[in-house]
This record gives C-alpha cells, structure tokens and sequence, in this order.
C-alpha cells in the first residue's frame, strides 16, 4: 500500500502569524507537487498573531482554483474550553469550505482525562465541523475509545498529522496514540486525513511519517480520504464558497 494522497487539508500561510509563505506561494508548490486541491486553514483568532475576523468574512475575494489546485479555504479553528466551543461563530463556520478543531496549548491548557475527551466530543456534536485536528497529542490525556465512537456517531474525520509524528514535535507520544486511534478507526470504519500541518511551502504533502505508521498498522487505504477529491467531498460539509 501506498497511500497515494492528492491533497493536502492541513497548512498555514502568512495570515495565521508564525507560517512563512503567501496563498499563492503554497498554491504553486502544491501544483508543482502534482496535487489536485489544497486546504488552506489559517489558524482562527484566539491564536496568538494570527488573523483576525475580517480574514475570514473576506474570503470570497479569493478564486476557487489558482495554478489548477482546486483551494478549499477555512481554518483550523480552537477549541477554547472543555465544552467544545471554538473560536468563530456557526454563522462564519458556515461560509468555509474546511473546517478543522484542535486543541492548542497556548488556547486552553490541558486538563483531565475526562475534561479533554469532553472538548473533543462536544465540539464533534457541531455540524460545522469537519474534522479533528491532531488528536494525537499526549499533553492533552483522552479516552480514545469515546473519541472515535464519537467521530462515527457525528460523521466526522479524524486527522493523521505528520507533523505530530516529527522528532522535534513539541506534542507527545503521537505515535503510541495515533497507534491506538487508527486501530479504533479501522473497527468503527472512522475515516482518517494526513495532513502536513505545513507551515511552510516545501512541507506541503509531506507525509512520509503519516505512510509509514499506516503500512506498520496495515491500515486499509479505503478509509484515508487524501486518496481523492471525490473521497474528501463525501465525508466534509461544504460551505458557501464551496458551492
């Protein structure tokens, strides 16, 4: 298995305050690297430096396609307390085309086992969110059998970031995590996203850490959603840009 991926859900630009290239200095790099379409999801504002909410009221003014990449604009929203609320509001959610919720350090500080699991289910109960980002963090302590029961319960996506998977990650224990989440996925047919969580051009689609981890599992190529475009639009709700 290969795991071939055509996309790329997960990067940052310049507008989310510590990524280093432009929209369309990633849009290129993404089309030079032979994908077909691109998420660009810009931290969300309770992230320090990044943008505001203007940046994301404003995004109509950005065509779909540039380079021939099809561009799924939206944001890798936080989670801000242990009831899964998150940093825009249901109306702004509506109008992306990709909508991601992470835990962050620097937005809430981890708390018990019960609490974090808490956040990740209460944010999955909103429809506006697509996927999971990055579940994989050992500072934040979960149940992982309630995560994934309630990702299949709300029809949501759980990412696979291989940047967690990085040797100078600042998150933990991500693999004996990812291990386990995958395992869980493949029982309750869960499906999953590599993302980069690339914050620089050169690390779009970098998924080398991702690959490996899902050939030592033998996870079945079906249930990761890179593969294609069609395979993401199935599982994803489209907001008004997407339309």
């Amino acid at each position: 298995m290969n795991y071939h991926a055509v996309l790329d859900m997960h990067t940052h630009t310049i507008a989310s305050g510590h990524a280093y290239c432009t929209l369309r200095e990633m849009a290129k790099a993404a089309s030079e690297k032979g994908l077909k379409a691109l998420g660009i999801t810009e931290h969300a504002p309770s992230m320090p430096g990044s943008c505001g909410r203007l940046y994301f009221h404003n995004l109509k003014v950005i065509p779909g396609e540039l380079y021939g990449i099809r561009l799924f604009l939206g944001s890798e929203v936080n989670i801000v307390d242990f009831n899964g609320t998150v940093d825009l509001s249901d109306r702004e959610l509506s109008n992306l085309d990709i909508v991601i919720a992470s835990l962050h350090t620097v937005c809430l500080k981890p708390g018990n086992r019960e609490e974090n699991t808490r956040a990740y289910v209460k944010a999955m109960e909103n429809p506006y969110i697509d996927v999971i980002g990055h579940p994989d963090d050992g500072r934040y302590e979960v149940d992982y059998p309630a995560v994934v029961e309630a990702a299949a319960r709300f029809g949501k996506v759980l990412e696979l970031n291989n940047h967690s998977l990085e040797p100078d990650c600042l998150r933990r224990n991500a693999k004996e995590n990812d291990t386990i989440l995958l395992e869980l996925c493949r029982e309750k047919r869960v499906p999953v996203l590599m993302g980069s969580d690339a914050h620089f051009d050169d690390r779009i689609a970098e998924f080398s850490e991702a690959r490996a981890l899902l050939e030592e599992v033998g996870f079945p190529e079906e249930l990761v959603l890179n593969r294609s475009v069609d395979a993401l639009l199935e599982k994803i709700r489209i907001g008004k840009r997407g339309k």
